[in-house]
């Protein structure tokens, strides 16, 4: 049973709330003053009779209250958010930010009160800083199907998201515009027409024109070469060099299928789901996609190098896409015994993947664009894995090829090295606004 203090508390809290409903701002007011006075730390008083002193002109009152409540209530986002309002509107900005950022560390979804972050951190001149945090606002708004129109946004909002969304569109192309002009510089606009066109698609800015709608990358599109599933075999003079090697390379791979204390999953989750989407099984094993990494996202495996020595130095000399964090990516590729990788797609057609077969069983295939390949061992298959594609190996016995990705050949010298700085500057910038990069 409630004494009479807590009645009269509940009371004052009826009363509030009954006034605010009703329109009867002084009613509302009036009764959070009296709940104050015997509950000083209430939360919801302290905050919602801020927003009457904020809506009234009463700014250092509002200030003052949502102060009370912060020390009160410390680990409350909302109060944060609500506090950097109040100093926004006083004019305080630096105060504004700290709180803002407070309030995102403890609530990062609070979308809203990222997108005011931006607002003022553009104010104060911070503009990378307010770029990624109007980014960061808009991606997550629209994760959760908000701002994707004028009827997700509510209509108090929609001009500064628009404001916002132009903020992102025009801070993005000056970033990786930034990026690119060194390279113009040095060879020339023209050599960077393509690269461009490239820049202008992930941007959302022109459309991708796929010539092959089999083709779908899930990261970065590269215009004017070719679109074919299989790319001839004359198109790589290092080839013949490296199929030459292939009793050799077998070798060093035995060496490591006798000891495999290096193989680990390529899929490198822990997420049975992830695994299940990826792979499947044809028969009693479970189904194993196992790798043994010389390269994986451009890092180099020195001590898998170091056991394969002639493998590893046949690599070095081939021309490897080399992007940070990004590639290459080479491996002996080991698929178990009833084990099919289902269809996918990779993120870019700026690099190819080949395949040089070392130990092939019967009922093993390789599927890209609907176009399957059965591999032969010695002989290499290169292939645009944004296409669609699959392998299987639906024999009792361990199928290995190894893997590695070059530059596709129909890009120049300053293309390549516009592709490497460009994607290497979205990986920093997707990386600052905490979102994931496809890397393979």
């Amino acid at each position: 049973m409630k004494n009479e203090s807590d009645q009269r508390v509940a009371d004052h809290r009826e009363q509030a709330r009954s006034g605010l409903s009703r329109g009867d701002v002084g009613l509302a007011e009036r009764s959070y003053a009296q709940l104050l006075e015997t509950h000083p730390d209430d939360l919801e008083a302290l905050r919602q009779l801020a927003n009457i002193r904020l809506a009234s002109g009463a700014v250092d009152q509002a200030i003052e209250l949502l102060v009370s409540a912060d020390h009160a209530h410390p680990s409350d986002a909302i109060t944060l958010h609500q506090l950097g309002v109040a100093r926004m509107t006083g004019g305080d900005f630096p105060g504004a930010v700290a709180d803002l950022r407070r309030g995102l560390k403890l609530a990062p979804n609070m979308f809203v009160a990222r997108l005011r972050l931006g607002m003022l951190l553009d104010q104060l001149g911070e503009t990378h800083e307010a770029l990624v945090a109007s980014f960061m606002a808009i991606n997550e708004a629209q994760s959760r199907g908000r701002w994707l129109s004028d009827e997700t946004t509510a209509p108090e909002y929609r001009v500064a998201v628009k404001q916002a969304m132009q903020y992102v569109d025009a801070g993005r192309r000056r970033l990786f515009d930034n990026v690119l002009e060194p390279l113009r510089q040095r060879y020339g606009k023209s050599e960077l027409a393509r690269v461009e066109q490239c820049l202008a698609i992930y941007l959302g800015e022109r459309d991708a024109a796929l010539p092959d709608p089999r083709q779908k990358p899930k990261f970065l599109y590269f215009p004017g070469v070719p679109s074919q599933p299989y790319y001839p075999r004359e198109r790589f003079p290092w080839m013949a060099e490296l199929e030459a090697s292939t009793a050799m390379i077998r070798e060093e791979l035995r060496t490591v299928l006798a000891q495999p204390r290096d193989l680990e999953s390529f899929l490198q989750t822990d997420s049975p789901q992830d695994a299940a989407d990826l792979l499947r099984s044809s028969g009693t094993e479970a189904a194993a996609w196992d790798a043994y990494f010389f390269h994986r996202h451009g890092e180099r495996y020195d001590e898998h190098a170091a056991r394969c020595p002639q493998t590893a130095a046949l690599l070095d000399a081939l021309p490897l896409a080399h992007v940070r964090e990004h590639s290459p990516e080479t491996l002996f590729s080991v698929l178990r015994p009833g084990t099919h990788i289902l269809p996918h797609r990779g993120v870019t057609n700026t690099r190819l993947v080949t395949h040089l077969p070392l130990i092939v069983p019967p009922e093993c295939a390789l599927r890209v664009g609907g176009e399957t390949h059965a591999w032969q061992e010695g002989r290499c298959v290169t292939f645009d894995d944004t296409f669609e594609h699959e392998a299987w190996n639906n024999s009792n016995e361990t199928r290995v090829v190894l893997i590695l990705d070059t530059w596709n050949p129909d890009l120049g010298e300053a293309e390549r090295a516009a592709v490497a700085d460009l994607v290497g500057a979205i990986g920093d910038f997707n990386r600052e606004c905490e979102l994931f990069t496809p890397k393979a």
